[in-house]
């Protein structure tokens, strides 16, 4: 029975040395483009004109940054990034955690019925309403307006479908509880509810903020004057044919300062996504 176990074991410590190291290598090939990135925007263009292998080999520089904080127009597109990301970070929150209560846990007429309409959400495209968008928002004047950019991504049926979702996981004897302490229901939704939601809450918050700080398609034609750019649009006016030829290495700095906040948020809430998927799998 030893041997027998004692192979086990052996085989298993092969089998997990060998999904590691399958793993670290997808990891650096999915780096690549990163690190491939992060190399451009330390050289200087002229060097990178006349060799691009030059990115191996020192010296490097931070020339490229430095010209950011300087010249460019890169702190106003993140500023609208941020306001735009943020506000429909915030907004979504508010309104899918408050569907998401209704929908889980109070009775009321055609519920179900609406539940299914908000998840027919999930099957419109985007560019399927886009004409009457345009056309509602300039008859409205909302376009090249933070509201303008923010109004469409407020219709999100995917974060009330996953609050909905969180909130029937929860044990209704807590209502029950709450109630008889004479609790209001909303009372009972704000102090006994959506605290143990947090988990969820942050895993939505990420995806929708990742969502509104890439989001170049609305952005595009709403934010159409230069002050109104988001960081999306901002880096694309800039990749003309000259920036890429001689100025390459100025646009990947741009590109690697534009990424580092996505990176920060996502390294400092990740312990919230782990934890939402750990909990939906659970459940």
């Amino acid at each position: 029975m030893s041997a027998v176990s004692g192979g086990n074991m052996v085989g298993r410590s092969t089998g997990d040395r060998v999904i590691l190291f399958l793993a670290i290598l997808c990891a650096l090939v999915m780096m690549a483009p990163v690190l491939w990135v992060i190399g451009l925007s330390l050289k200087d263009n002229k060097e990178l004109m006349a060799d691009m292998n030059a990115v191996f080999r020192a010296p490097y520089t931070i020339n490229n940054y430095i010209n950011i904080l300087a010249t460019s127009s890169v702190f106003r597109w993140i500023l609208n990034s941020v306001i735009v990301a943020g506000g429909l970070t915030i907004m979504t929150l508010v309104l899918s955690s408050l569907a998401g209560y209704g929908f889980a846990r109070l009775n009321f007429p055609f519920r179900n019925a609406l539940f299914i309409i908000v998840l027919l959400g999930l099957a419109v495209p985007e560019q399927a309403v886009l004409i009457a968008r345009h056309q509602l928002f300039s008859w409205l004047k909302f376009h090249n307006t933070y509201h303008g950019l923010i109004l469409p991504g407020l219709s999100a049926p995917f974060g009330v479908f996953l609050m909905t979702q969180y909130f029937r996981a929860i044990p209704k004897e807590l209502d029950e509880a709450a109630l008889l302490d004479n609790a209001s229901r909303f009372k009972i939704f704000w102090a006994v509810l959506l605290p143990l939601t947090i988990p969820a809450q942050a895993t939505l918050g990420i995806f929708t903020f990742l969502g509104a700080w890439n989001d170049y398609f609305w952005p595009l034609i709403s934010g159409t004057k230069k002050e109104m750019y988001t960081l999306t649009i901002g880096i694309a006016s800039t990749q003309t044919n000259f920036a890429q030829s001689e100025g390459l290495g100025f646009l990947m700095s741009q590109a690697v300062f534009a990424g580092a906040p996505i990176l920060v948020l996502y390294l400092f809430f990740q312990k919230y996504i782990v934890t939402a998927v750990s909990g939906a799998a659970v459940r």
